[in-house]
């Protein structure tokens, strides 16, 4: 083979399991890599032994592996993909609550379905997982053609991948999975050297009314915190899984997709890729927002309180994040879904992508049509969110 091709797999099986745990943590992290923490094992593995993903919760792992075959060569693993049987469409954060209310009417099951995504997390990132070498547009298509045979073997509805990169998204776009568009907003570092030159991009105005939110916090005598890997007590974990749950219940009237044994596993299995902020008043912990970070991106996931403040959540929630970014030169920070109110912030909208693909070829067309005209209703949508951001006017 010449040097620098792509290698071009002889024979690939595919293997579908149930629990994560039917392979080791060194085969799947050989494989993901350990620096975008969501596709880790000891993430998914967390979300699997504290019962977030099982059958009763909707979420049941199915995960995808690939295996490449050689004659006369051991089997050796060379792909994964996270990937689930869904019994709902909550916790993903891509809505396809009309689609599953079209097949009632016409008398189908829209559930289950196979979805490969990270529960409860809306953050871009790999989702197909190959190693080094590897012809990953030629395997995208035989991955595409396994799923498709694999969800017709199930009796699914469907197969959707939900917060691909752009790249990847295209490509499967291109193997027969046509491609929806959505719009976070995301925080970039210019090589700002601190808040207040930052601060500088903006307009007067809008800069004075940052500085005042930022001023409210302190004078409401609340002093913020932040906390990174080892420093993160076990009794702070504590702290923040109630803050967390009380605030679910608020809000939802349950305590959240996530429980006390999921935090404390990834206070341990995960430390070096946490970032805890917790706001204290009157010598007492009142609210905090946990944060995943890799090499160049911060997460923004959870946040909770057990007490109300003027902009307390705009300051744990973002200006802390960006503030760690500055600090430790973090190129990009994602707060998590939707929030049109991260605008005047400085949160640029960005595209996100998805991927769909439905058994049933009337559905299919139609959905087909769906997205492309709500791709229009989307870039429109991106175009008018960019003229609120509140930067200064350049030439």
């Amino acid at each position: 083979m010449p040097q620098g091709q792509p290698e071009q797999p002889a024979d690939l099986s595919f293997e579908f399991i149930t629990s994560i745990t039917s392979v080791t943590a060194s085969e799947w992290n050989g494989i993901t890599g350990t620096d975008y923490p969501f596709t880790r094992y000891e993430f998914l593995q967390a979300l699997e032994s504290s019962g977030a993903t099982r059958r009763e919760s909707g979420w049941q792992p199915h995960h995808l592996l690939i295996r490449h075959c050689e004659k006369q060569q051991p089997t050796r693993l060379i792909g994964v993909m996270p990937l689930y049987l869904k019994w709902h469409s909550y916790g993903e954060y891509v809505f396809d609550f009309a689609w599953a209310e079209a097949y009632q009417r016409y008398g189908l099951d829209y559930y289950p379905k196979l979805v490969s995504a990270i529960p409860f997390t809306p953050a871009t990132g790999p989702r197909l997982c190959l190693s080094p070498g590897f012809d990953r547009n030629r395997i995208n298509r035989q991955v595409f053609e396994a799923l498709k045979q694999q969800a017709e073997t199930l009796n699914v509805s469907s197969w959707h991948l939900l917060f691909p990169t752009e790249a990847d998204s295209h490509l499967w776009q291109a193997a027969g999975a046509p491609q929806r568009l959505g719009v976070q907003f995301h925080w970039f570092n210019n090589q700002f050297q601190s808040f207040e030159a930052y601060l500088g991009t903006f307009s007067s105005r809008k800069r004075k009314n940052l500085k005042k939110e930022r001023q409210q916090v302190q004078d409401q005598n609340i002093r913020m915190h932040c906390f990174t890997g080892a420093d993160i007590t076990e009794a702070m974990w504590q702290q923040f899984y109630r803050f967390y749950q009380l605030t679910y219940a608020k809000r939802s009237g349950h305590g959240g997709y996530l429980n006390s044994d999921f935090f404390e596993t990834i206070g341990t299995t995960l430390r070096e890729h946490i970032v805890m902020v917790l706001a204290e008043h009157q010598g007492k912990y009142i609210a905090g927002a946990l944060c995943f970070r890799d090499s160049t991106t911060l997460y923004g996931r959870y946040w909770g309180c057990i007490a109300e403040a003027n902009f307390l959540h705009f300051e744990a929630c973002y200006y802390q994040g960006i503030d760690f970014c500055i600090a430790t030169g973090l190129q990009r920070f994602d707060p998590g879904a939707q929030g049109e109110h991260k605008i005047q912030r400085g949160f640029t909208p960005i595209y996100t992508y998805s991927n769909h693909w439905l058994v049933n070829p009337e559905f299919q067309t139609a959905v087909k049509q769906f997205l492309s005209e709500e791709q229009h209703h989307i870039q429109h949508y991106k175009s008018d969110a960019e003229a609120l951001l509140p930067f200064k006017c350049t030439d």
